[in-house]
């Protein structure tokens, strides 16, 4: 059978969008072919999901129909060079990377004349709640976007950005779940320093951010005014809000985007 998905890369990332893929029914098993240099991993991923592997880059990019980049941009360069120097080109083939800080034109020069699109997921996906932006290529037809958009869905939300912007994105959504794995561990921490048992501090900790989140989007609310719903005058919630405007919360969070955003600007130079 042909080779309709092809995965450079069998990490977290990569696991979690042909996890979703399969079970969606999008892709069949039979039609992933996944490149891993891992023999443990690649043994992994064929037990866990009946998919076919292999050790060798050039393989899937001869086969597939669209060839996915998850690997990491630091070993970018000695990827797209094995495949320069050997001018494996698929003409037609979608390449979509996952790749942070890597721009479409380093992209474009490693795929000449190939549909090329950056995409920057984040790690909710891998429970089919992740948030996802898209960037396409200078080659990149309607029909591409409507195909990358398939892909990305299956593991949750999907946004066309230009790729000016996608640094931006890495520093927010990208970065954004450690940011937000944080706050629900400090809560917690909190909580216990309140006197509450920790797996019940947790649990409240996971259910308040989850909550609120799922509040916010369902209704459209701004978060201002969600905030100025729940504080009433001389009450609780405004004297800690007030305790964490004094000790910086709100700067600390948009100087964590910032520096993460640049941090990815810092990767792709």
């Amino acid at each position: 059978m042909t080779i309709k998905f092809g995965i450079i890369g069998g990490g977290v990332m990569g696991e979690a969008l042909l996890s979703r893929l399969i079970n969606q029914q999008i892709y069949l098993p039979s039609e992933i072919l996944v490149s891993e240099p891992q023999a443990q991993r690649r043994s992994l991923l064929t037990q866990q999901y009946q998919i076919a592997v292999t050790s060798d880059n050039k393989e899937v990019v001869r086969a597939a129909e669209v060839l996915f980049l998850a690997i990491k941009p630091q070993v970018f360069d000695s990827v797209a060079a094995e495949l320069v120097e050997d001018g494996v080109v698929v003409e037609g083939q979608l390449v979509i990377s996952i790749m942070a800080g890597v721009p479409l034109n380093k992209l474009e020069w490693a795929f000449p004349g190939q549909p090329v699109i950056r995409a920057m997921p984040n790690t909710p996906a891998t429970v089919g709640a992740g948030m996802t932006a898209i960037a396409p290529g200078n080659h990149v037809q309607l029909g591409h976007l409507e195909r990358a958009q398939g892909i990305f869905q299956a593991v949750g939300e999907v946004v066309e950005v230009p790729e000016t912007m996608l640094d931006a994105v890495t520093g927010l959504s990208g970065s954004g779940p450690g940011y937000v794995a944080i706050l629900v561990e400090a809560l917690t921490d909190g909580g216990v320093a309140a006197g509450l048992p920790r797996a019940i501090a947790s649990g409240l900790a996971l259910q308040t951010v989850l909550g609120t989140a799922q509040l916010l989007k369902e209704t459209g609310m701004h978060p201002a005014e969600l905030k100025d719903k729940v504080t009433s005058p001389g009450g609780t919630t405004i004297a800690g809000i007030a305790e964490l405007e004094r000790l910086g919360f709100r700067s600390a969070l948009i100087e964590a985007v910032k520096k993460a955003y640049r941090r990815s600007k810092e990767l792709g130079s």
